[in-house]
């Protein structure tokens, strides 16, 4: 274990965490909140500090970094990152609880959008703005913003592949292009030009700088972190349009914009996990639509409501517009289900992910086909391509892992007493970065009833979703720590 290495790399992520932090403070500054000035320049030479203090002992690391190295620097880099970048919200006095400012600032990060407070109107601008934007920079992976902007380490032995796909979301990882820190700056400079051209919707709309910013940032990261107590519902009808219109591009697999750049439009029309992604969204939308029926006064406004909430579940991002907790069991069931399956791999949103979702469908169609002609040889395909038996055996691992923890979380959090509507859909809600679920945890509730031991398991449950299960669960791994 190239322990050095790890260690320089943590001390640069959180000198990045430290650089993107500045403009909270300049926004305090500027509102004059000094509780909110005291608690970022404090938590900025706390950063700070602990980085140069890395960087300095892991100076002289060797280059070599391997599969272990980078599952176990992603899971590090994120546990540090969080316990660092709650301080601002301890120190300024905003969430006073040690164990709430960081499960607000892991929901944060892993762009969940769940919270624990009940009034988000009084917090100081400067917190409010920390608080979306670090949906922004858990959306793409602070890893990958870090490719994109330097050399990590001289000559590219491979490692920064491990590191991109520690981080990005999917069952598959691949290069856009030969250079993987260009393949990182392009992923980047996608995700600001969507960003900006949101936020410029979103104030042609007459929503304020501030509102749209904040809006903006938790739309491109899908991750639902509101700055008004009723999340989007007092915005416009044509905000509210804007926003579910985003969540939907956010979702995709950013891969597909890059082909339609050099345009490869065929290969855009023919790729299988989109046509499934939006044969979801168009299919649950009509199917909730249809159930409403007079739920809302016309057809349009239930057309809204609908196409809003489906967009915000399907693609994880936890905003609401509406209490979907009154409507019919049958629409609350088809959120439920787009809690689970999420959006594109490759994307900013979280859930199983569609991708995976399709091959674990196409792999259980074979092995049905396989009992009736046990001697038939078939290979399972991805638009067109050929799918590695070693992809799908990952897959399957995932998804045994992924139903063993929500389990596991269930059972746990079940120990507060509260209703199994609740703790299941707390448990979807944060295993796959959503925010909002049902009943107590509801989009006009919060996370705060739940104990301290509860929301650990939550917090841990929101880092797993986020990184893909396995760079959290190789940290408790004796193996992962042993000398080759």
């Amino acid at each position: 274990m190239n322990y050095k290495m790890m260690g320089r790399f943590v001390g640069r992520i959180l000198m990045v965490e430290g650089v993107f932090m500045v403009p909270a403070l300049l926004i305090s500054l500027f509102e004059k909140e000094l509780d909110s000035v005291r608690g970022f320049v404090w938590s900025l030479v706390i950063i700070l500090a602990v980085s140069w203090l890395l960087i300095w002992i892991c100076r002289g690391s060797k280059n070599k970094f391997y599969a272990r190295e980078g599952l176990a620097c992603v899971g590090i880099s994120w546990l540090i990152m969080s316990l660092l970048g709650c301080l601002p919200f301890c120190i300024s006095g905003a969430i006073p609880g040690f164990i709430d400012a960081f499960f607000e600032i892991v929901s944060g990060f892993t762009t969940t959008g769940a919270s624990i407070l009940p009034a988000v109107e009084d917090l100081p601008k400067g917190i409010l703005y920390w608080r979306s934007f670090s949906h922004w920079l858990g959306g793409m992976g602070v890893l990958v913003f870090l490719l994109a902007i330097s050399s990590v380490g001289g000559s590219d032995n491979g490692f920064t592949m491990h590191l991109l796909r520690a981080e990005s979301p999917g069952p598959n990882v691949g290069k856009l292009v030969p250079r993987m820190k260009k393949t990182a700056g392009i992923l980047y400079l996608l995700y600001i030009v969507l960003t900006i051209l949101n936020v410029i919707f979103l104030l042609i709309g007459g929503m304020s700088l501030f509102e749209s910013v904040c809006i903006g940032l938790g739309t491109a990261g899908t991750g639902g972190f509101g700055v008004r107590n009723d999340s989007m519902a007092g915005f416009s009808p044509y905000i509210q349009n804007v926003c579910t219109v985003f969540m939907l591009l956010f979702g995709v697999n950013f891969s597909c914009y890059y082909m339609l750049i050099i345009r490869q439009f065929k290969a855009v029309f023919k790729d299988e996990e989109l046509r499934l992604y939006l044969g979801v969204v168009a299919g649950s939308i009509l199917l909730i639509v249809l159930n409403l029926k007079s739920f809302y006064g016309t057809l349009g406004e239930t057309i809204r409501h609908a196409a809003f909430q489906v967009a915000s579940i399907v693609t994880t991002t936890g905003f609401a517009t509406t209490d979907y907790d009154l409507w019919p069991g049958f629409s609350k069931a088809i959120l439920l289900c787009l809690m689970v399956i999420g959006a594109s791999a490759g994307s900013t949103g979280g859930g199983f992910k569609c991708g995976r979702m399709l091959l674990v469908i196409k792999s259980l169609s074979r092995s049905v086909r396989k009992v009736v002609h046990p001697q038939k040889i078939e290979i399972v395909r991805m638009n067109g391509n050929p799918i590695s038996e070693k992809v799908l055996q990952n897959i399957n691992a995932y998804l045994a892992a992924y139903a063993i923890i929500i389990g596991a979380s269930f059972l746990l959090i079940s120990i507060d007493g509260f209703s199994i509507t609740t703790n299941i859909s707390a448990v979807l809600a944060c295993f796959n970065n959503i925010g909002p679920g049902f009943e107590m945890v509801g989009p006009t509730c919060n996370f705060a009833s739940y104990s301290i031991f509860s929301k650990l398991v939550l917090i841990m449950d929101m880092l797993a979703g986020r990184l893909e299960i396995f760079p959290i669960l190789i940290l408790f791994s004796r193996t992962t720590w042993k000398h080759r």
